[in-house]
């Protein structure tokens, strides 16, 4: 089993920013949103993003706001997989997106640091760059530590890998361009405890946790 000892998250130095016109990432995003009277949302990721499309969907209905979704969603999956997934790329070239959502598989952006660069900043960087190249603004999406934290590391804890997370999260946004990061993570941490938005398996998100997931996308992209 590994100690927590001297296991830094995936805090790698970042390169300079890649896209967004020199313009600040939340800036650029909200001025999307206030341009569209209905905002296109991709959400490409795995399990943690199955039902986070519908809810974000019914959630924005409510609300009064027209959006269309989309997913390219597979159980386990990382991106690396999707960067060379012809599918995937075909809905993020052909779907007139306004906005595409990135999650990452659920463990590696709490990686060490080197794991965590090489398996992450390169399909990343990838997938910006169809989303940037197709019109779409990519924003990623930061999930939440597992009940117990991950089962690999001793004495681990849902906070302590949420902590990961997000460093992760941040690297990886330095690293692919300054993107927007949904702090869903962030959220999920301030329920405390956090028990009831996990299914039974301590990872996945139950129904409640499905709602405040997709609360804040809404919060995020419209501000409300």
């Amino acid at each position: 089993m590994l100690s927590l000892s001297g296991i830094p998250a995936c805090s790698t130095q970042a390169p300079p920013p890649r896209g967004g016109g020199g313009v600040h990432p939340g800036r650029e995003l909200a001025e999307r949103v206030r341009s569209k009277p209905e905002l296109a949302v991709l959400f490409v990721g795995n399990s943690y993003s199955f039902g986070v499309p519908d809810g974000f969907s019914k959630l924005a209905a409510a609300r009064g706001k027209k959006v269309r979704v989309g997913h390219a969603t597979a159980g386990g999956w990382t991106l690396k997989r999707h960067s060379t997934h012809e599918p995937t790329l075909r809905k993020i070239r052909q779907g007139n997106w306004d906005i595409i959502v990135i999650q990452e598989q659920s463990e590696i952006p709490a990686l060490p640091a080197g794991k965590c660069a090489a398996a992450m900043f390169p399909p990343l960087r990838l997938l910006v760059a169809e989303a940037r190249q197709h019109g779409a603004i990519p924003v990623l999406y930061q999930t939440w530590g597992r009940r117990g934290g991950d089962p690999k590391i001793s004495r681990d804890t849902f906070s302590k890998m949420n902590a990961r997370l997000r460093a992760g999260y941040q690297a990886a946004s330095a690293n692919a361009g300054k993107l927007v990061v949904v702090p869903v993570g962030d959220a999920w941490e301030r329920q405390t405890p956090p028990d009831s938005l996990f299914m039974d398996d301590g990872s996945h998100p139950s129904p409640k946790g499905n709602d405040l997931t997709s609360a804040v996308f809404f919060q995020t992209f419209f501000g409300l």
